[in-house]
C-alpha cells in the first residue's frame, strides 16, 4: 500500500499490512530484540562482548537516550508545546513547528477502534496517541575497532532499539579528554541482571570505574543517538523491508523472466550453456539493480533522519548546529563510513535476515557532504522562519505606534 512518512510526509511504498507489521513487532518484543541483535552480531561466528548494564558507559548512553526520548511527544504538537520557538536565541535555536506533526503508525487495534467509532461517532477521542516504541532497547558492544552504531526493529515493548559500539565512545573521550576534576569515581556495588538473562547470547564485560562525562562529550553522543532514534520514529526499517526485500527483488525477477522469454527463440540454437550463462548475467544484474534501488531509499532515509534528529536535539537542550560539525568530522576521519550504522559484513551476513532484513551499510549511504548540505539548509530555514515570525509579530505594534488612538 502507498504510505507517507509520518513526519516528513514523503510518499513511500509499504507492502506490509498493519497486521504483518504488528506480527513483526510481536516477534521482536521483550527478549526477541536481543535475540535478533545477537544473531546479527554473531553472524561472523564470534560471540560479541557486551558492556555491562552497571558500567558507567552504559549508564551514560542510557541517560542520554532517555533524555532524547523524553522530548519525542513534543514532535507530535510543536505548535502547542513549544510556542516559545520564536524567542529562541543564539545559544540553542529551536525549530519552527513542523507542517506535518509526528503521528503513530496505523496498527491492528486502530482498525477495530475505527469500526467502533464509525458506529458511535460521539465516542471519538481527540487525544494524541503516544508514539509506540520508547523506551527503546539498548546494547553497547565492546568493539574498540568499531566507531559507529545502528538502530534495529519496530514496535513497542522493547521491539526496537539501538546498538552502540564502544569504539565510538572511545573516540569521544579521545576528542574531549576528561579533565582533572572529572577523574573516575569509585563505582558503587551494583547487581546487574544481564548475565542471568543474556548470558547465552553475549559475553558480558565487567563494569569499570565511573567518570563524569562533560557536556561536550554528551553532545557528541546525543547527535549519534538522535540520528538512530529518528530512524526508529520514522519506521525506516519497515520501509527498507518492503523495498529492499520484497518489492525490489520481485520486480527484477519478473523483468528478468520476461527478457529471457523474448530472447529464448534466439538463444535456443546455442544450447543450454548460453542460456545458463545469460541466466547468471541476469541474476547478477538483478542483484545490482536491487542494491542501487535500496541506495536511493536509504539516501532519503538518512537525510530525513538527520533533519528529524536536529529537532530532537534542539528540544532536548542540545545545540543542533553541532551536528553539522559532527558529520563533517566523520567524513574527514572515516570517509568509507558515511553513516553510523553497523559494519557492512555484520548487517548483511546475519541469521535474522528473514525476519527484518535491511541493507544499511557504508556503500548504501549518502555522502556526508550531501547530508551536511541538507542539514545546513534545514538550520538556515529555521533561522529564516524565526526572522519572519518576529517581523510579522512586530508589524502590528509598529502600526499602532505610528497611528495612536485618539
Amino acid at each position: 500500500m502507498d504510505d507517507t512518512d509520518t513526519y516528513t510526509h514523503r510518499w513511500r511504498l509499504i507492502v506490509l499490512s498493519p497486521w504483518e507489521e504488528e506480527d513483526i513487532a510481536n516477534q521482536l518484543a521483550g527478549s526477541g530484540w536481543y535475540a535478533a541483535v545477537g544473531d546479527i552480531l554473531s553472524a561472523g561466528g564470534q560471540t560479541p562482548k557486551l558492556i555491562d548494564s552497571s558500567d558507567w558507559r552504559y549508564k551514560w548512553v542510557q541517560q542520554t537516550l532517555r533524555r532524547l526520548e523524553a522530548v519525542i511527544p513534543v514532535l507530535q504538537d510543536e505548535k502547542e508545546l513549544r510556542p516559545d520557538w520564536i524567542e529562541g536565541g543564539t545559544a540553542i535555536p529551536l525549530p519552527p513547528p513542523s507542517k506535518y506533526p509526528l503521528q503513530p503508525r496505523f496498527r491492528e487495534s486502530d482498525y477495530f477502534e475505527q469500526t467502533v467509532h464509525a458506529a458511535n461517532p460521539r465516542e471519538i477521542s481527540h487525544e494524541e496517541k503516544p508514539i509506540q516504541g520508547p523506551p527503546y532497547s539498548l546494547l553497547i558492544v565492546d568493539r574498540p575497532d568499531a566507531s559507529n552504531a545502528f538502530s534495529y526493529g519496530f514496535g513497542p515493548d522493547g521491539a526496537a532499539g539501538i546498538v552502540v559500539f564502544s569504539g565510538f565512545l572511545d573516540d569521544i573521550i579521545a576528542k574531549y579528554p576528561f579533565k582533572d576534576h572529572a577523574a573516575p569515581e569509585p563505582c558503587a556495588e551494583e547487581t546487574s541482571w544481564w548475565p542471568a538473562i543474556f548470558g547465552g547470547f553475549f559475553n558480558v564485560k565487567p563494569a569499570l570505574s565511573r567518570p563524569v562525562p562533560s557536556e561536550e562529550q554528551t553532545s557528541e553522543l546525543a547527535i549519534l543517538l538522535a540520528h538512530e532514534v529518528a530512524h526508529l520514529l520514522l519506521s525506516h526499517h519497515i520501509e527498507t523491508l518492503s523495498v529492499g526485500s520484497i518489492v525490489g527483488p520481485s520486480i527484477t525477477t519478473i523483468v528478468t523472466d520476461v527478457i529471457r522469454t523474448f530472447m529464448f527463440p534466439f538463444t535456443m540454437f546455442f544450447g543450454p550453456f548460453i542460456n545458463d550463462a545469460l541466466s547468471g548475467v541476469w541474476k547478477t544484474s538483478s542483484a545490482e539493480v536491487a542494491k542501487y534501488s535500496g541506495m536511493c531509499t536509504s539516501h532519503e532515509q538518512e537525510i530525513e533522519a538527520d533533519i528529524v534528529s536536529a529537532r530532537l536535539l534542539a528540544h532536548a537542550g542540545f545545540d543542533p548546529r553541532h551536528a553539522v560539525r559532527f558529520w563533517e568530522n566523520r567524513a574527514e576521519s572515516a570517509p568509507d563510513s558515511e553513516c553510523a550504522h553497523a559494519p557492512k559484513e555484520e548487517v548483511e551476513d546475519r541469521a535474522i535476515g528473514k525476519l527484518l532484513p535491511h541493507r544499511w551499510a557504508g556503500s548504501t549511504h549518502p555522502l556526508n557532504v550531501e547530508r551536511v548540505k541538507k542539514l545546513r539548509q534545514e538550520l538556515d530555514r529555521w533561522e529564516e522562519a524565526r526572522r519572519r515570525a518576529r517581523e510579522a509579530r512586530a508589524a502590528p505594534d509598529a502600526w499602532w505606534r505610528r497611528w495612536p488612538l485618539a
